[in-house]
């Protein structure tokens, strides 16, 4: 039941029992780039983890229970403690275990970061509108253009840094945290967007040699297959592939 690729839970299972000790539990689903965070943060930081996915398209009841909001990631821990919303789950793993820290120790670094994660959480409703746009007909001009505006703001702050990531020069928490979105700029026919940001360019191959963002990478041929299942409701979408 536990793990990475394993079969989503769904309407009518048993709500799965307690975490053994030693281990955290988190509350996934394949395709879900929030969730996506998560799972980068348990694998950078060696957490010793169990993953039980969830079928978005058909939840379980028992699931609003470990987040009213209904929606992955969530992590829970031995003691039955909850908790949720990706920015909040990767910080609290950062926090909780030992190891390399994700998140900058100058407060001002960690604010920074903060600040620019609030200007990403605006990008990722655009692409997700350019998607269905695209798939509809529809006249993509407009949005493409404010993805690529806000695409050439994140290069400039690598510009003006200098550096490969945007916590310096070894990969940090908001690295993480939009990585999930630029792994899926091919199957949301965005690849191009990149075009005129060399930066961001260089940082998108710097970190496809990292460990955790090998481990948890979906082929997009797959991801796309898997939205078109997505885009029809499909209950099958969240186990595509397996």
């Amino acid at each position: 039941m536990a793990g990475d690729h394993s079969r989503s839970l769904g309407k009518g299972s048993a709500a799965p029992g307690p975490v053994p000790e030693g281990v955290i539990r988190l509350y996934s689903m394949r395709f879900c780039p929030f969730a996506q965070r998560t799972r980068l943060v348990l694998r950078a930081k060696g957490i010793s983890h169990e993953i039980i996915n969830i079928n978005l398209k058909n939840k379980p009841d028992w699931f609003f229970e470990k987040n009213p909001f209904g929606l992955v990631p969530v992590l829970e821990t031995s003691k039955g403690q909850l908790i949720y919303e990706s920015p909040i789950t990767c910080e609290y793993l950062d926090e909780a275990f030992p190891g390399k820290k994700l998140m900058p120790s100058d407060p001002y670094e960690r604010a920074f970061q903060k600040m620019l994660l609030e200007h990403f959480s605006k990008i990722t409703p655009i692409v997700f509108k350019y998607f269905v746009a695209v798939k509809d007909g529809q006249d993509t001009t407009a949005l493409k253009a404010e993805i690529a505006e806000k695409f050439g703001k994140l290069e400039e702050i690598l510009s003006k840094r200098n550096t490969v990531f945007y916590g310096g020069d070894s990969i940090s928490m908001l690295d993480y945290m939009i990585w999930p979105w630029f792994e899926r700029l091919e199957p949301f026919q965005l690849k191009d967007s990149l075009s005129h940001t060399p930066k961001l360019q260089r940082w998108m191959e710097a970190m496809k040699e990292d460990p955790a963002v090998k481990a948890t990478m979906t082929d997009p041929q797959t991801f796309k297959d898997y939205l078109q299942l997505y885009m029809k409701n499909s209950p099958e979408a969240c186990d595509y592939g397996l």
